[in-house]
C-alpha cells in the first residue's frame, strides 16, 4: 500500500484524498488535494506538486490533464501528487500565503511546529524526499516568460548532473542552471539525495494552453524515460543559461520592447525604450551581455527603477 494523507492505493490502484496541514481561521481542517497512483509493477517513485505559489496556475492545469491519462495497470512504480500546495494563497488568487505573508517556495524544508507556510512546506517536503525524483511545477507568475526548467542545486552539488538530466528529459527547450535561494524545494530536496527540477511554465494570468501542454508532455517524457511507462522519450538538446541579468527602468513612463522572448541578443542591442504618454522617447536600455531574452514585465507602465526584463546569459547547449 502507498499512502499520502488520506489517499491510499494498493498496487494497480489509484486514490485521491487530502493531506492535512492545519486549520483555517474558523477552525475547519485544511487539507491539500493529493493523489496516489500505485503501479501494478515495481519501479521508482515520482513526486509532483503544483501551485506552491498561489497564482501560478499552469502547474494545476498540468496535473488535471496528466492524472486522467494515467492507468495504474500500465504503470511501474508510484506517483505521488500534491495538486495545490499553497492552499490559502490559491483560495484568494495571490502569490504569497496570506496567513503569514510568506512565499511558499522559500520555506523548505519547513517546520512541523512553525508558521502556516513552514508547516505546509514540511508536510510536502516529507512526501517529496520519500521519492526518487521530484517535479515542482511553477510558472512566471503574472510576468511574461519563456517556458524553462530550472536546476537550482548549483553546479558543484553532487546531484547537479542528475538534476540536469531530469531537466533535459522534461524538455521545455530552455534550462536555467543557476543555484537558487535558500528555501526552494529544488534547492533543498537534492540535499536529501533526490534529483529535483523546477519547471517554470511560461507566464500567464490564468491558464496558458501552450505552456500547460508543454508541461503535460514534460511529465510524460519523464515517466517514459525513467521507466514508469513503456516507450521512449524524444530527448532533445536544451538551450542552457547559467546566468541572469535583470534590467530596470531608468525613467518613468511606458515600455516598448525591441526584442521578443526567446530571441538571442548581443551586448549593446537595444532591449527596450521608455516613452512618455505622448510617445516621446525618454530612454533606451541596451543589453550588457550576449544572451537570450528571457522574461519581461506584463504591464507597460513603469516607475524609475522598476523591474522591466531579464536576459539569460552564459548560454550554451546541453
Amino acid at each position: 500500500m502507498t499512502t499520502l494523507g488520506t489517499a491510499t492505493a494498493a498496487p494497480g490502484e489509484m486514490d485521491t484524498g487530502r493531506l492535512q496541514v492545519g486549520e483555517s481561521r474558523d477552525g475547519s481542517s485544511v487539507g491539500l488535494p493529493v493523489a496516489v497512483i500505485n503501479g501494478a509493477r515495481e519501479g521508482k517513485r515520482l513526486y509532483v506538486q503544483a501551485a506552491s505559489d498561489g497564482d501560478e496556475l499552469n502547474g494545476v492545469g498540468v496535473v488535471r490533464r496528466v492524472v486522467p491519462q494515467l492507468d495504474p495497470a500500465e504503470l511501474a512504480g508510484e506517483i505521488l501528487i500534491v495538486g495545490i500546495v499553497n492552499y490559502h494563497a490559491f483560495q484568494v488568487a495571490e502569490h504569497r500565503n496570506p496567513i503569514d505573508d510568506t512565499k511558499m517556495n522559500r520555506a523548505y524544508p519547513g517546520d512541523e511546529n512553525g508558521t502556516s507556510s513552514e508547516r505546509i512546506a514540511k508536510a510536502t517536503f516529507d512526501a517529496a524526499v520519500s521519492a526518487d525524483l521530484v517535479i515542482d511545477l511553477h510558472q512566471g507568475s503574472t510576468s511574461r516568460m519563456i517556458d524553462e526548467t530550472r536546476v537550482r542545486c548549483g553546479s558543484r552539488h553532487r546531484l547537479h548532473r542528475e538534476c540536469l538530466e531530469l531537466a533535459k528529459t522534461f524538455g521545455c527547450g530552455y534550462i536555467l542552471d543557476q543555484k537558487g535561494p535558500d528555501g526552494q524545494l529544488a534547492r533543498a530536496a537534492p540535499d536529501e539525495g533526490v534529483p529535483t527540477i523546477d519547471p517554470e511554465l511560461g507566464g500567464a494570468v490564468g491558464w496558458d494552453e501552450h505552456s500547460i501542454e508543454l508541461g503535460v508532455q514534460g511529465v510524460f517524457n519523464v515517466l517514459r524515460e525513467y521507466g514508469f511507462l513503456d516507450g521512449q522519450s524524444e530527448i532533445e538538446a536544451q538551450v542552457r543559461a547559467s546566468g541572469f541579468e535583470q534590467y530596470g527602468a531608468p525613467a518613468g513612463g511606458l515600455v516598448d520592447f525591441q526584442v521578443d522572448l526567446g530571441e538571442r541578443v548581443s551586448g549593446g542591442d537595444t532591449l527596450f525604450t521608455v516613452t512618455d504618454v505622448f510617445g516621446t522617447e525618454k530612454e533606451a536600455v541596451t543589453a550588457d551581455s550576449d544572451g537570450v531574452f528571457w522574461r519581461t514585465r506584463r504591464l507597460p507602465q513603469v516607475a524609475t527603477g522598476e523591474y522591466v526584463c531579464s536576459v539569460g546569459t552564459n548560454v550554451d547547449t546541453y
